[in-house]
């Protein structure tokens, strides 16, 4: 090339990135899948899952599925689960305050998971004992898991650990009506890394008049806490459908607040009471 010619050089604008938008999926039985409708609905700009009848019904048979070998499990094995969660809770701390969630609410919320996950192995000695008796009988009664439970949450962090982590803590499984989808779904992943066995918590989103009514008369469920709920008419109607199946309620409180200490009763009230009459001999 000679000296006096001059190189041109043509630049090409680089092509804007577009962003990878996340859709907030279903978490059932240890998987992500989207609703089986193919329903989705905005919140904040972000695609959710509309959750339909059929999902509720799978996330149930997910949740049946699960329990026994939840249930199973040793109460300090259960303990430690609840802390691995707590551990992950804790390492994606930015993204639940992106989400909007207080830093003073997450910390609560990794304080909630400790809490319970201590109280793995000590709920059946405080729940249960050996009962007095006039005989030569030995009377002795043992708390175990009512089973399937299903859970209207309420949309805040802390409130939605607040009931998840009682119920399965003592050996139930769990289907979950989401009250905030980004921050229960976000939970939901943190669940999926925590060594939660599938199903043995399952989060739909969507309409709770939808779905509850199908939970709430589903025969194969045997609770439901309604706590979330904050329509006296809805709440009405769900117990109504639970009686016919003879299911466990909560009742949802005018105002609660997840901040205080939660004593035994979320725990207690999601146990059975077995028992056992045996002999002592002479």
């Amino acid at each position: 090339m000679p000296k006096s010619a001059k190189a041109t050089v043509t630049t090409e604008p680089r092509p804007v990135r577009l962003a990878v938008r996340k859709t907030y999926k279903l978490y059932i039985g240890g998987k992500f899948p989207r609703s089986e409708s193919g329903r989705t609905f905005v919140v904040d700009g972000d695609n959710v899952a509309l959750a339909s009848r059929k999902d509720a019904r799978d996330a149930v048979v997910a949740a049946r599925a699960a329990q026994p070998k939840w249930a199973g499990a040793t109460a300090y094995n259960r303990g430690q689960v609840l802390y691995r969660i707590a551990e992950m809770v804790e390492a994606r701390r930015a993204e639940f305050t992106a989400l909007g969630v207080p830093g003073a609410e997450v910390d609560a919320t990794i304080d909630r998971w400790v809490w319970y996950a201590g109280w793995s192995d000590k709920i059946a000695q405080v729940a249960g004992g050996a009962n007095p008796v006039a005989g030569p009988f030995l009377n002795v009664s043992a708390p175990e898991p009512t089973g399937v439970v299903a859970i209207v949450a309420p949309p805040s962090l802390l409130g939605l650990v607040s009931v998840i982590a009682p119920a399965i803590v003592t050996g139930n499984t769990a289907v979950v009506l989401a009250g905030r989808p980004q921050v229960a779904v976000t939970l939901a992943e943190v669940l999926a890394t925590s060594d939660v066995p599938g199903g043995v918590v399952n989060l739909l989103t969507g309409r709770f008049a939808e779905t509850a009514p199908w939970l709430a008369s589903h025969a194969d469920v045997n609770a439901f806490d309604l706590t979330g709920v904050d329509h006296p008419e809805l709440a009405a109607e769900l117990e109504r459908a639970a009686a016919g199946t003879l299911k466990r309620v909560i009742r949802p409180s005018a105002a609660p607040d997840f901040t205080v200490d939660p004593g035994l009763r979320p725990m207690t009230a999601l146990l059975e009471t077995k028992t056992v009459w045996h002999p002592k001999g002479y």
